[in-house]
């Protein structure tokens, strides 16, 4: 679909609404829920491999590395409503480390397309896991979805906690407790 073709698609559902397209207010918002729309899905265009293009270092160090309280927005694929919140993601390496800067892209490549947050947490461990081979890996999330809080059962205040554990299971294992109480959800 073009923009014109959402354009239009556009003003006849705000006519369906009860809304009038053509007033002042509402003029420049099909372009607006276009660029937006395009911008917040973006992760279905990016090609995941470019993004992680050099993103790998080499490094002896075997001790845990936590890259906490990542921001997030994605698009809830149920009702295309956001849901935002924290990601977490530590792990042990094995010979190798990857560029901080690149465990925020990967979540943004997979936040931004259209998600549930249990498939959204896996795709992030699963790359990470893939890109890097180490030890053991973890990613934990945190969200407020506004298919709850602002429609439906209208919950405010509920968050939905999921987390992807990746690696042998002894590793995960050993690795668990250190990670949890690296991201206070647990005493160290």
């Amino acid at each position: 679909m073009n923009e014109h073709d959402f354009s239009n698609a556009l003003v006849a559902l705000l006519a369906e609404i009860g809304e009038d397209p053509n007033r002042e207010g509402l003029a420049k918002t099909p372009a607006r829920v276009w660029e937006s729309l395009h911008y917040m899905t973006r992760g279905c265009r990016e090609d995941l491999g470019t993004l992680m293009e050099g993103a790998v270092f080499p490094e002896k160090s075997r001790d845990m590395i936590l890259l906490r309280d990542i921001d997030f927005t994605s698009l809830c694929e149920h009702h295309m409503l956001p849901f935002f919140g924290i990601v977490h993601v530590g792990y042990r390496p094995e010979g190798q480390i990857i560029g901080l800067s690149k465990i925020v892209r990967v979540v943004d490549h997979f936040a931004c397309r259209l998600q549930v947050q249990e498939r959204l947490t896996a795709e992030i461990a699963d790359a990470l896991f893939d890109a890097l081979k180490p030890r053991a890996l973890a990613v934990s999330m945190t969200a407020t979805h506004m298919c709850m809080a602002a429609r439906g059962v209208q919950k405010h205040d509920s968050r939905v906690v999921s987390s992807a554990f990746r690696g042998t299971p002894r590793e995960i294992e050993d690795f668990r407790p250190e990670f949890l109480a690296g991201i206070g959800k647990i005493d160290g």
